[in-house]
C-alpha cells in the first residue's frame, strides 16, 4: 500500500534565523514534521569558539527557546521535530530541551544522533591509514593538534532509527543539511537503503527547503514581483512515497513558491549534476518542475545513484591572525590617492610585505561622479594582513595607518581597523573518511544507545571520472550575437543565486523562458563569465548545464581563499556574486530584450 505524503516544514535556514518561525509553522497549518537547518561550515567554527568560552556553547540555544514555545503543541498534534541544532554538543542540546520539557510538565521522547565528531579519533584514523588530506588540493593533514573541529557529514538513517524507536524530538550533530528532511521521509514511507530514486527525490526536497525562506522568495533575483517579503513565509515539502514532492508554504504568508524561486534555491551552493551525499547521489540533471497551483511546485523525475564509499569531513583550524583596515579616499584623484596611501603605509610599517603570510590590497570604487553627498564622494583603500604572529598584525599596523593622518592625502580618515591586536581567523579544510569507519550512535535520553551503520548497501566507484555535465574551464567560445542587439543588464533576462562551497564559490544562472535559455546556454561561457567578473579571471572555473531547469552553474575555485572565515573579500560568502553578474551590461538580441521591455 502506498503511504500518504508526509508534510515536512522548515523553521530555520541558519543559526540566527527568525525565532518566531517554529511557532508560525506549527500554528499556521497542518504539518507532520518540524525541522530546520542551524549549521554551516562557518557555524561549526563559531560554536567551537563559544564552547571554549563557556559550557553549553556548542549548540544552537535558539532551538531550545523555540522548543519552549511549540513543544506542547507538537506533542498534542503528533508533530515530530528533527533538528541539527546539536552542533558540537548534540547531547547537551537534547538535555537542555529535556530541562525545558520538565519545567513545562511535558514528557517527550528525545533522541540524540551522534558519531560525527571525529576530533577524539583523528590520531586513531591517521594511524589506521586515513590520510585526511585536503580533498581538493591534496595537502597533507599536518599537525593534528591545530584543529578545532572535525565533523563527518552523516546521512539520514540514524534519524530514521530514532523515529522508529518512538522519538518525538531528534537532535543531531553534523548531518547533511538535507538529512533532516530525508530522514523523516524515509521513516514515514519505510524506504529501504537502496531506494535510490525515492531517497534522491527527498534529498532534492530537503535541499530546496533547508535554507528556509530562500525557497519562498527570499534572496530571489525577481523579488520586485513578489509580495509580502517584509515577513516571508517559511516552506514545507509534501514528500510522496516515490520521492516526488510538492513545495509549498502556509496560506496567507508572505512570499511565493514558484518555479523561479524553487529553481533559484536548487542552484544554491551546488557543484555538478551529481549531488553527492552519504545516503544517495541525487542527479540534479534529472529534476523536473511543475507549477501545480498557487504557491505549489511539484518536483519529480529525480534519479538516484549509490553514494560514494566515503563521507565528507569538515575540519576547522585557527589559521593565524588578521587585521583589516580601510582608508577613505575622497573626491578627486582617487587612484593617485590610493597609490600614495599604499606607499606611505609600507614606509611607516616596520615590516615588508614579504614578512607576512598574506597581504591583500584593494581599491574599492564606491565614489560617484559629481557626488551629491559626502558619502558619494568616498572610495576606499583596503588592506588585509594575515600572519601566525599576532603582534605583527596588531598595534604596529594600526600605528602605521595613524601616522598617515596629517602627512599624505587630503580628506583622509580611517573607516575600519583594529586599534590594538589583530584577531584570529579560521581556515576550513575538507577531507574524506571511509564511511564504514564512522558509525552513527542513536541514544534515547534515559535509555539505550544503538549503532547505525553509515555504509550504504552499494557505492559509486570513486574512480568513475568527473561528474556528468562538466565543461572544462576553457569551455566553448559561444557564437557572437548577430542581428539587432540591445545593451541591457544581464539580470533583466536571467536570475541568479550564489554562495560558498568551502574556499570555492558557485553562481547558478537560470532562465524563465525557453527563448532566453537557448541564448543563455550558448552565450554565457566560462570565458564570458571571466570577462563580466574580472575578479574571477585568473581562477579555475567549471561550468555545468542543467537542461531540465534551464540553468547553468559555475563553480569558481579558490575565490574565497581558505574558506568563509579566512576570506579577505568584502562578501566573504559570495552571496552577492550572482547579483553582481546580473548587473553587468551585455548585448542581447532585440527580440529577447523586448520580453522585459
Amino acid at each position: 500500500m502506498t503511504s500518504a505524503p508526509v508534510r515536512i516544514a522548515n523553521c530555520s535556514g541558519f543559526y540566527g534565523d527568525r525565532r518566531s518561525a517554529a511557532r508560525e509553522m506549527v500554528s499556521g497549518g497542518d504539518i507532520d514534521v518540524l525541522t530546520g537547518d542551524w549549521l554551516a561550515e562557518l557555524t561549526m567554527l563559531i560554536l567551537a569558539r563559544s564552547q571554549a568560552k563557556r559550557p553549553g556553547g556548542g549548540y544552537a540555544r535558539t532551538f531550545v527557546s523555540q522548543m519552549e514555545e511549540v513543544m506542547g503543541t507538537c506533542l498534542d498534534r503528533g508533530i515530530k521535530v528533527v533538528s541539527n541544532a546539536g552542533g558540537l554538543d548534540p547531547r547537551g542540546c537534547a538535555e537542555a530541551v529535556a530541562e525545558v520539557a520538565d519545567r513545562l510538565g511535558l514528557q517527550p521522547r528525545i533522541a540524540v544522533v551522534s558519531g560525527d565528531d571525529l576530533m577524539p579519533r583523528l590520531a586513531e584514523l591517521v594511524e589506521a591509514g586515513v590520510d585526511l588530506a585536503h580533498f581538493e588540493t591534496g595537502e597533507p593533514v599536518g599537525e593534528l593538534t591545530r584543529f578545532l573541529t572535525a565533523n563527518a557529514y552523516l546521512g539520514c538513517f540514524g534519524i530514521v532509527d530514532a523515529l522508529e524507536r518512538g522519538a518525538d524530538i531528534v537532535v543531531t550533530g553534523r548531518v547533511t543539511d538535507a538529512a533532516v528532511v530525508c530522514g523523516p521521509a524515509a521513516w514515514h514511507h519505510r524506504w529501504r537503503r537502496d531506494d535510490w530514486d525515492a531517497l534522491a527525490g527527498a534529498v532534492v526536497a530537503g535541499h530546496v527547503i533547508e535554507c528556509g525562506t530562500q525557497a519562498t522568495g527570499g534572496n530571489y533575483s525577481f523579488f520586485t514581483e513578489v509580495d509580502g517579503l517584509e515577513h516571508t513565509g517559511f516552506p514545507f515539502a509534501d514528500i510522496a512515497s516515490d520521492g516526488s514532492s510538492v513545495i509549498g508554504k502556509h496560506d496567507g504568508t508572505g512570499g511565493e513558491v514558484s518555479i523561479g524561486t524553487v529553481t533559484s534555491q536548487l542552484l544554491y551552493e551546488i557543484g555538478g549534476p551529481r549531488y553527492l551525499g552519504p545516503d544517495v547521489v541525487a542527479r540534479f540533471d534529472t529534476i523536473e518542475l511543475e507549477q501545480v497551483g498557487p504557491d505549489r511546485v511539484r518536483i519529480h523525475g529525480v534519479e538516484g545513484e549509490p553514494p560514494p564509499s566515503t563521507l565528507k569531513v569538515a575540519m576547522n583550524l585557527v589559521g593565524g591572525f588578521r587585521n583589516d583596515l580601510s582608508v577613505a579616499l575622497t573626491g578627486l584623484d582617487i587612484e593617485a590617492k590610493a597609490e600614495l596611501v599604499e606607499r606611505a603605509f609600507w614606509a611607516a610599517c616596520p615590516f615588508e610585505p614579504a614578512d607576512f603570510a598574506q597581504v591583500t590590497t584593494r581599491l574599492v570604487r564606491t565614489d560617484k561622479e559629481d557626488p551629491a553627498t559626502n558619502e558619494e564622494a568616498v572610495a576606499q583603500w583596503r588592506i588585509t594582513l594575515k600572519d601566525p604572529d599576532q603582534a605583527k598584525v596588531g598595534r604596529v599596523i594600526a600605528d602605521a595607518v595613524t601616522e598617515l593622518a596629517l602627512s599624505t592625502i587630503p580628506g583622509m580618515f580611517v573607516i575600519t581597523g583594529s586599534p590594538t591586536a589583530g584577531g584570529p581567523y579560521g581556515v576550513y579544510r575538507p577531507a574524506l573518511v571511509p564511511a564504514d569507519l564512522v558509525p552513527q550512535y542513536v541514544e534515547m535520553l534515559g535509555g539505550e544507545t544503538v549503532v547505525v551503520d553509515s555504509t550504504a548497501p552499494a557505492n559509486l566507484d570513486p574512480s568513475s571520472g568527473p561528474p556528468a555535465g562538466i565543461e572544462s574551464s576553457i569551455g566553448v567560445t559561444g557564437s557572437d550575437v548577430r542581428g539587432d542587439t540591445v545593451a541591457i543588464p544581464l539580470g533583466r533576462l536571467v536570475g541568479a543565486r550564489s554562495g560558498d562551497k568551502g574556499g570555492n564559490a558557485n553562481v547558478g544562472v537560470f532562465a524563465r523562458h525557453d527563448e532566453v535559455w537557448s541564448w543563455l546556454r550558448e552565450f554565457l561561457t566560462t570565458e564570458r563569465l571571466r570577462a563580466l567578473l574580472p575578479e574571477v579571471a585568473p581562477l579555475t572555473v567549471d561550468r555545468y548545464c542543467f537542461e531540465e531547469i534551464r540553468s547553468l552553474n559555475f563553480v569558481i575555485h579558490g575565490l574565497l581563499e581558505e574558506g568563509v572565515a579566512a576570506s579577505s573579500r568584502q562578501d566573504a560568502q559570495a552571496k552577492s556574486l550572482g547579483e553582481w553578474l546580473r548587473s553587468r551590461h551585455v548585448d542581447v538580441p532585440a527580440s529577447l530584450a523586448a520580453l522585459v521591455a
